[in-house]
This record gives structure tokens, C-alpha cells and sequence, in this order.
């Protein structure tokens, strides 16, 4: 999301509702959703997602320690506004209203710089379904070792069920560097090239896909409005079981 600033240099959460609007999507994993700095509040008020009505984020029930704590809380409550983060390190899971929460949680990865990964396990219907929303490190060491500690963890939840991972690689090379990680359990869906926005030539966000899933069709969503909300190409996946 690029904390919701645009190519145009304006910080426009309407607009990135617009883009997943355009999608419409069952299940939306983004990366940079919280602000970078102070209390890392969602860049899209929780009331504006509220109100769009579309989707509901997931409650992850975390949140990044915040300097002033009680002062901030009691500003906030005299101007009636929610700083709340929506993520983890950026990273939030939004689903529409008919999508059952069974569970989710925070992985923190190991990293040199803040790093970390959500989960959420969903009922689709009456099919569980695992979804993993991430934000890979720019070093290819630290992404191969963060791909595994997702995995790692993946292999160690009490319920096994077919697992979605999607997010931002960092990871230029197709067949290389972490993506080598995931076989033979997961294959990638053949989205295309999303960055950069204006003159996209790099899959650096993938959707990682289990053997169990079907991919149907997968593409890159290259609307006019998309093309200005980031400086990151959306992507999709339609999935079956």
C-alpha cells in the first residue's frame, strides 16, 4: 500500500479502498498498511473500512508499544479519532463478512531490521483455509531464513490445512533465493510483474500457493486508479480446492 500514498506524492486512503474495490476479493493480504513511525496507526481509519462496508480486517490482538501511551490515548479520546493499527509490521489480512475467523497470530522472523508475518486461518464455506500475509527483508539471506521460520511455523500448527502465502519477496529471481524454499509442498501462482507501478518489470509480490489449491487464473490488476494508489501493482489469485 505504500502507507497509502500514491505516485502523485498524496496520502489517499479512499483511493486504496477504491483499488480493492475494483478487485473484490474473498481475501486481501497487504504490506505497508500501518504507518512507519510513533504508534504505527492503520494508514486507512479503521471507521473509513468501517463505513466502505466491504471487509473487515482481522483482529490480530497486537499492537506496537506507542511513546506517551496515556497521553495519546486521552487525545485521542477528546478528538473522537482511532489510531489503532490494523497489522503487524505492516502487514494486515482484510476478508469480507461472510469469511469465519478460526484463529490467527503474529510471526516475528528473524531479521536485522523490524520485520514479521500474519496468519489467519479461515473458514471459506465449510473449507478451512490458512492464509499468510507478509514483508520480506531486502537481504537474500535474511529472506531465505525468514521463508523458512514461516514454513517452520506453517509445519507446526495443530490443524493442517491448505496454506496461502502472499505478499511483497523482495525476491527479483523466480526459481532462486527464497523461493527455493518452498518446494515441493507450495507453487507460485504466474501473476506477473507488479513493480514498478509506473513501468512494472519485477514479481517481487507473489502469491505462494499449497499443492492442495487449484490456481484458476492469476493476474496483476493494472486499473488506472491502481497504477497511481502505490508504487506496487496489486495482485490476484483465484483459487479452488
Amino acid at each position: 500500500m505504500h502507507k497509502a500514498v500514491g505516485l502523485d506524492g498524496r496520502r489517499d486512503p479512499h483511493r486504496v479502498l477504491k483499488v480493492l474495490q475494483e478487485i473484490d476479493a474473498d481475501i486481501v493480504a497487504l504490506q505497508e498498511a500501518d504507518k512507519r513511525m510513533g504508534g504505527r496507526g492503520s494508514t486507512v481509519p479503521h471507521e473509513l473500512i468501517d463505513s466502505h462496508g466491504l471487509y473487515t480486517p482481522v483482529h490480530l490482538g497486537v499492537r506496537h508499544r506507542r511513546p506517551l501511551e496515556k497521553a495519546r490515548k486521552h487525545a485521542e479520546r477528546l478528538l473522537n479519532v482511532n489510531t489503532r493499527n490494523i497489522g503487524w509490521h505492516g502487514n494486515a489480512i482484510l476478508v469480507k463478512r461472510h469469511i469465519g475467523v478460526i484463529d490467527c497470530a503474529v510471526l516475528n522472523l528473524p531479521t536485522l531490521e523490524p520485520r514479521g508475518a500474519v496468519m489467519a486461518e479461515l473458514l471459506v464455506g465449510d473449507k478451512p483455509l490458512r492464509i499468510v500475509g507478509m514483508h520480506l527483508d531486502l537481504s537474500g539471506l535474511w529472506r531465505r531464513r525468514q521463508m523458512r521460520r514461516i514454513l517452520e511455523t506453517i509445519a507446526a500448527r495443530p490443524q493442517k490445512m491448505p496454506t496461502v502465502l502472499m505478499g511483497d519477496t523482495n525476491e527479483w529471481r523466480t526459481e532462486a533465493g527464497c523461493l527455493r524454499e518452498i518446494e515441493p509442498e507450495f507453487h507460485l501462482a504466474p501473476t506477473g510483474p507488479s513493480f514498478h507501478a509506473r513501468h512494472p518489470v519485477a514479481a517481487l509480490d507473489r502469491i505462494i500457493v499449497h499443492r492442495d489449491l487449484t490456481i484458476e487464473a492469476a493476474g496483476v490488476h493494472m486499473s488506472h486508479v491502481a497504477r497511481r494508489a502505490s508504487d506496487h501493482l496489486p495482485i490476484w489469485a483465484r483459487l479452488v480446492a
